[in-house]
């Protein structure tokens, strides 16, 4: 008899969950979408450091050095983009001994430079990925390879703006009928009140995120006249973006 009187209990409960009216009632929606494609842009970073006794010997070096390292740059890939940046110039000293237990404390002296580091760094952006381990290679024979990194084009991504946001209101749609199935209702009754593709609110995070695939080389001075050539992978990049909907039942 117990056993009867609890299976009619969760019975009657099942009955009164399926009949739990639904009309009016507002529903948050939200969606994801992402598409991928081929990096197609290639962002590097070569530098030069010199350090001497003689400030302006270590200067005269790097801009020499620099120089070579442009000129073999704009020869290697002509269409490439250039910016020189980060130069700088400051004083490396000797270690001082400390004091050892008992001994009296010397004046304190002017401390002198032991020898000037100077350095200076360049950015080239290029498309011709194909050609980018001979145009790496070129540089290196003067200048350091210190940062590489993969992504897209603007124009690239532009183009995938409309392919992001059909994925997204797809999966919006998706979604929507799922919920629809799972409160017993027909997609038909569904109205769609609003969507946010801003992603504002409460209810959402960042509108648009961008994650790619990213080599970093790191790579010493090299002084000889000819290097071998690196090997990169340029990966892939996703795209992703996420709205919010509103939808009322009627």
């Amino acid at each position: 008899m117990k056993y009867l009187a609890a299976v009619v209990l969760l019975a009657c409960a099942a009955a009164h969950a399926e009949s739990l009216p639904t009309n009016g009632t507002l529903v948050v929606v939200p969606a994801f979408g992402e598409v991928t494609h081929v990096n197609d842009q290639a962002t590097a970073i070569l530098s030069v450091e010199e350090i001497d006794k003689d400030k302006a010997a270590a200067a005269s070096r790097v801009n020499q050095k620099m120089k070579q390292g442009l000129d073999l740059l704009k020869k290697a890939d002509p269409q490439a983009s250039l910016k020189t940046q980060g130069y700088y110039t400051y004083p490396v000293y000797a270690e001082e001994t400390p004091p050892q237990p008992g001994q009296p404390l010397q004046t304190r002296k002017l401390r002198v430079p032991a020898s000037w580091r100077v350095g200076q760094s360049v950015q080239l952006v290029t498309v011709n990925l194909d050609n980018l381990p001979k145009t790496v290679a070129a540089a290196q024979s003067v200048l350091s390879l210190n940062n590489l990194r993969f992504g897209l084009r603007p124009e690239t991504t532009r183009q995938l703006d409309e392919q992001r946001i059909a994925a997204t209101y797809q999966n919006l749609n998706e979604r929507i009928n799922a919920i629809a199935r799972a409160m017993g209702r027909k997609v038909g009754d569904a109205v769609l009140d609003t969507v946010d593709f801003e992603g504002s609110g409460n209810y959402s995070g960042n509108r648009v995120e961008v994650t790619g695939a990213r080599v970093i080389a790191n790579a010493t001075n090299v002084r000889a006249a000819e290097v071998a050539e690196p090997s990169f992978e340029p990966g892939e990049t996703v795209l992703s973006m996420r709205l919010v909907g509103k939808v009322r039942f009627k």
